[in-house]
């Protein structure tokens, strides 16, 4: 990603979270991408719950695919929701069609995403999530500046959190 924004914020509670997660899922459009990084049990699918929810999914029905690796849901927009933990290589990554939810209206967010980092779209939202204690998060954003959606994320949670 070239001219890279950085914004960091701490997330103390898991309805703190959600509320990032919803605020994400309101600015997203078709064709976006989020590339999700962070420790087993960082919340990763619980940001995504959040987001699907914000789409009108019912977020009770968004699971980690961490076995089946890629789950579909349609609310207002679709939602593709990937876990490349079990991914072995990139044959595997574009064998199982990933690239391919890129190129179409679909908002999609990866799990471990950094495994593949060289293959996600430039129209793309980077956030890294670190454990801080039980329930606290330091939730690493970055895009792109050619990442237009991205901008408009960035903005919203600059203002969400204008101490952080």
């Amino acid at each position: 990603m070239s001219e890279n924004h950085v914004l960091t914020v701490v997330s103390r509670s898991v309805s703190e979270t959600e509320r990032i997660g919803g605020l994400i899922g309101t600015c997203l459009q078709p064709g976006m991408t989020i590339a999700l990084n962070g420790t087993l049990g960082a919340g990763k699918t619980n940001l995504v719950q959040a987001i699907a929810e914000s789409l009108s999914i019912d977020r009770k029905t968004v699971v980690s695919p961490t076995f089946t690796m890629i789950q579909l849901y349609q609310g207002t927009h679709a939602l593709v929701h990937i876990d490349a933990y079990r991914i072995a290589d990139e044959d595997e990554f574009f064998e199982l069609g990933i690239a391919e939810y890129f190129e179409d209206d679909s908002i999609v967010a990866i799990e471990w995403a950094g495994k593949f980092s060289e293959l996600l779209p430039e129209n793309r939202i980077e956030i890294e999530i670190q454990v801080l204690d039980e329930t606290s998060r330091r939730l690493q954003f970055s895009w792109s500046s050619t990442a237009q959606i991205a901008n408009e994320v960035g903005q919203a949670l600059a203002a969400l959190f204008p101490d952080d």
